[in-house]
């Protein structure tokens, strides 16, 4: 029905589509590209509850504030853990959005990628923090149907896509045919449980500790799931468990790949699950179009040849994976009439038939 109240607000504001995600939020505004890309953390003093910093400023206080400020991440698995923090960090982002663009806030339309697997209850969620952290409709979309959107597979034709979306708190594994999710697995081993491998590994070779942060550049930086063509050492800091001291160790690349493997394993289980639930039909079409690798956990050095020697698919990493759920959400903002149907619902409201 035509609302001439959203119809004027329209004239004022962005449609905008959000990837939520456990480690970074991505915004996209319809016509504008990617205007915000920062990490889902939110600095909170603890006497006042009032926010110091979002996003990357307050990843960087991430085990460095003090007692009266904790610094947060307000979705864990993909999903939200803390309603109030999440409502903030997206009425943070929607005004931040407006303003780069010399606009005052409007209440925005916009469209936000959900994990496949979550209950009813986690998508209200995000749908209410959603409309209380600004917008005036909010739209969502399963994110590997958005990833596989972003990664510019042909999901309304009539043939099998694979899509493997490995973000921070979740990874997602789906086959899509005709618009819909045929066949899909949604686990929450991802980047967060990789970090963690890698703090557990070196705490229990070398009685080491080292923060969350550090674990993550290592992962960057050495982390594998398949042998690569040269191996080496290099130096980690942390504090010595037994002394309580500073020290410094040397790890190598295979100590890397070994703490990581209970995770990448895990990982190529869901996709070998998914292709065994997945018509023979359209097992023919992936052996042929092979499998695409979204979100940061694409870019694990070797996963793709990994994934690729367990499947015997072909395997590929999509252009620029860690921002397809969000160019996702853009392209079903740009042509909602040919791609409502990919919309999730929810029980009590119905997807929209235009956001033109």
């Amino acid at each position: 029905m035509f609302n001439p109240i959203n119809a004027l607000l329209g004239l004022f504001s962005y449609d905008v589509g959000i990837d939520l995600g456990t480690a970074n939020t991505l915004v996209m505004v319809k016509g504008k590209g990617i205007v915000i890309n920062e990490p889902s953390v939110v600095a909170i003093d603890r006497e006042t509850r009032k926010v110091q910093a979002i996003g990357a400023e307050a990843k960087q206080m991430v085990g460095r504030t003090p007692a009266r400020i904790v610094a947060v991440r307000p979705l864990r698995d993909g999903v939200i853990s803390d309603f109030d923090t999440t409502e903030r960090m997206l009425n943070y982002f929607i005004h931040k959005v407006h303003q780069q663009n010399g606009f005052m806030i409007p209440r925005p339309r916009v469209v936000v990628g959900i994990p496949s697997g979550v209950t009813e209850v986690e998508r209200r969620a995000v749908h209410d923090a959603s409309l209380n952290a600004g917008a005036r409709e909010c739209y969502l979309i399963e994110e590997p149907m958005a990833a596989a959107i972003g990664a510019g597979l042909p999901i309304m034709e009539p043939t099998g896509s694979m899509i493997v979306d490995i973000g921070g708190g979740t990874t997602e594994v789906a086959v899509i045919s005709l618009g819909g999710i045929v066949a899909s697995t949604s686990i929450r081993v991802a980047g967060d449980e990789m970090d963690q491998d890698i703090i557990n590994a070196v705490r229990l070779n070398y009685n080491l500790l080292i923060g969350e942060r550090s674990a993550e550049q290592i992962k960057i930086q050495a982390g594998s799931a398949f042998s690569l063509s040269q191996e080496y050492e290099f130096q980690v800091k942390g504090r010595d468990l037994v002394t309580g001291l500073p020290r410094l160790v040397s790890l190598s690349t295979i100590e890397i790949r070994d703490a990581l493997s209970a995770s990448t394993n895990v990982i190529v289980e869901a996709v070998r699950d998914t292709i065994e639930v997945t018509p023979p039909e359209l097992v023919a079409d992936l052996m042929e179009r092979g499998i695409a690798l979204a979100g940061g956990g694409a870019l694990l050095q070797g996963l793709d040849r990994r994934i690729a020697q367990e499947t015997r698919f072909p395997v590929y990493v999509a252009k620029d994976p860690l921002s397809c759920v969000v160019r996702g959400t853009g392209e079903v903002l740009e042509e909602l009439d040919r791609l409502a149907s990919v919309l999730a619902q929810l029980t009590y409201r119905r997807p929209p038939a235009s956001l033109s």
